[in-house]
């Protein structure tokens, strides 16, 4: 993996890219960095691991400031995936809702700054059962300085594939 991803497009592509082969665990990546200027794009699309799980990606980029300025990971199982080619579309999977999508939690970065139990982690938080939508707790190893899509492709590993690296 590049050094560090976040000082070019062309290192974070070069880094979401090869993301399959650092990670085994991958069975398919829809993921695509689309550029808006030279220094700025998003990175959108899903991934596929086994037990039927995604996760959905979506990133904004700041190239010139070497940041994620805003982004949205939501871990969902699907059913009636039966192969890597039956993968639905990112853009209408990764919408609220999809028929037969389970969420099972979601990241984001969009402050609640009236929210006093996620100052420790302001604006990184997660949403979790119950009440997926409104239950917020921290999320300490989210960042907008580095990739965040180890530690989210780490966590699925181990908490819901059962992977121990």
């Amino acid at each position: 993996m590049p050094v560090d991803p976040l000082s070019s497009p062309a290192s974070y592509q070069e880094f979401i890219y090869s993301l399959p082969e650092y990670y085994p665990s991958i069975l398919r990546s829809t993921l695509v960095y689309i550029p808006s200027g030279t220094l700025f794009g998003r990175v959108e699309g899903l991934i596929l691991f086994s037990k039927d799980i995604i996760l959905c990606v979506l990133e904004f980029l700041n190239f010139e400031l070497g940041i994620i300025v805003h982004y949205g990971y939501e871990v969902s199982r699907i059913q009636g995936v039966s192969t890597a080619r039956d993968l639905p579309d990112a853009r209408e999977y990764c919408k609220a809702t999809y028929p037969h999508k389970e969420k099972l939690y979601w990241y984001d970065s969009f402050p609640h700054p009236n929210d006093p139990t996620l100052a420790s982690t302001h604006p990184h938080h997660k949403h979790v059962p119950p009440d997926i939508k409104n239950h917020r707790i921290p999320a300490p190893n989210m960042s907008f300085t580095r990739p965040n899509l180890p530690v989210l492709i780490e966590e699925i590993e181990r908490e819901i594939l059962g992977i121990r690296r």
